[in-house]
């Protein structure tokens, strides 16, 4: 049934999600095959195909939803339970970058909630809203399980430690600048599509981007030191807000006591 924006049935039937055009249908049902291809049971391939088209458009449309049910033999209610259970997968246009700030527990406390109230300020915008340039949607999460850099601010699932706010405030610029940014670890930042085709399971041919795998922090290595009988190291504090966006830390920027 077609519902208006405030979820009121209008009694009619939805029409047919449009096909892709003739050329991009094309080029998604080869990419589509060599997924699918991967598994023993085609239905296994419907995460992945969501990326794929969610690699289209930077959001999973009607249009791509359809796709993949015809590509695995399934429905489209089959798709849609999946494709709206999954956070990651958008229902609506987004913007090149995702933008998420931690509001659980530790991150909250640790000032995740002071960093999203002051976002949505800054930007003008509410939770899964979208800048007037296309640049940047702004969301809350949930944990990213990296509670020990809270408060966290991911961008298209890429992580931005020891946040404050005028260091996400500087991180949101740069993005809508187009200046060049830099996670705290893993590898370099690209656009939601682009990440979407990664997810997808093709491989990310940029120059470094292997290479740039992520890595447990000193804090994170902690308690392992300590099971290992090691000597306990100081307790790592880094005054995020101080460094610049496009330095990324080596490693602990100060010592407690120092």
């Amino acid at each position: 049934m077609t519902t208006t924006p405030e979820g009121v049935s209008l009694g009619m039937p939805q029409l047919p999600a449009p096909a892709y055009p003739d050329d991009v249908r094309a080029r998604l049902e080869a990419d589509a095959r060599e997924i699918i291809a991967r598994y023993p049971d085609s239905r296994s391939a419907l995460l992945p195909l969501l990326h794929l088209v969610q690699s289209e458009e930077g959001h999973v449309t009607r249009t791509g939803q359809q796709f993949c049910a015809n590509m695995l033999g399934l429905t489209t209610a089959e798709v849609a339970a999946v494709a709206t259970f999954y956070s990651m997968y958008r229902r609506k246009p987004s913007g090149d970058y995702q933008v998420g700030v931690c509001t659980n527990t530790l991150c909250a406390v640790m000032g995740g909630d002071a960093i999203f109230a002051a976002l949505q300020d800054h930007l003008g915008v509410g939770n899964g809203e979208t800048t007037d340039d296309g640049k940047v949607t702004l969301e809350h999460i949930e944990c990213n399980a990296a509670c020990d850099f809270a408060p966290v601010v991911m961008v298209n699932w890429e992580f931005f430690d020891n946040q404050t706010v005028d260091s996400a405030k500087r991180l949101v610029d740069d993005l809508r600048e187009g200046a060049q940014v830099e996670p705290t670890r893993g590898a370099p930042l690209c656009t939601f599509k682009d990440t979407a085709r990664i997810l997808a399971g093709f491989p990310d041919e940029r120059e470094g981007a292997v290479e740039a795998g992520g890595s447990a922090g000193p804090a994170s290595l902690i308690g392992l030191r300590l099971a290992k009988g090691e000597t306990q190291p100081a307790r790592v504090v880094h005054p995020r807000g101080e460094d610049p966006q496009n330095e990324r830390p080596s490693g602990p920027a100060a010592e407690e006591g120092e």
